[in-house]
């Protein structure tokens, strides 16, 4: 797996559908279409999407992010950037942690200064601009890639109440 791999699914995950175009993924994500096909087939030999590369095993995706994703994807805190909020430091995840330091994806535009935390590919911070349930699922998941026991077992059950959330067509 590659880190635009928990990126690309979390966002099918954040549009609720189950009748997605490769096109519109493309587009939202700011990731090439060859890139999501790549993306796609080792999610599949993963087992995280079905055979079609159309439906997100949800439940495997939330166990590999429960348990796997802070040892494939490990995150070191880099230096104070200007930058988009993430981790502690998302406006929903401030309502439940008191962090006295800014975690941040690096964005020259960005509205906070913090401890960088590279993003999972390079246009995520312009990605999540737009949707904002993506933005928070990418947060939680930071949460629990620098986060301490008792953040992580919130952000894994905000996770199961969004990922496992089955979508209504």
């Amino acid at each position: 797996m590659r880190p635009q791999d928990v990126a690309i699914l979390l966002k099918i995950v954040s549009m609720s559908l189950q009748n997605w175009q490769l096109v519109g993924l493309s587009n939202s994500l700011r990731i090439s279409i060859s890139e999501i096909s790549e993306s796609l087939n080792r999610s599949r030999l993963a087992g995280l999407v079905d055979y079609n590369k159309k439906i997100v095993n949800r439940q495997s995706l939330l166990e590999f992010l429960e348990h796997g994703v802070r040892y494939v994807f490990p995150q070191q805190l880099g230096s104070m950037v200007r930058g988009i909020p993430t981790a502690h430091s998302h406006p929903d995840m401030k309502k439940h942690f008191i962090s006295e330091m800014n975690f941040v994806w690096p964005d020259n535009k960005g509205e906070a200064m913090g401890l960088m935390i590279e993003p999972f590919y390079k246009k995520q911070a312009e990605a999540v601009k737009e949707d904002q349930k993506f933005y928070k699922l990418l947060a939680l998941v930071d949460v629990i890639r620098v986060g301490k026991i008792r953040e992580i077992k919130y952000a894994v059950n905000e996770l199961k109440k969004h990922i496992l959330h089955e979508p209504s067509n």
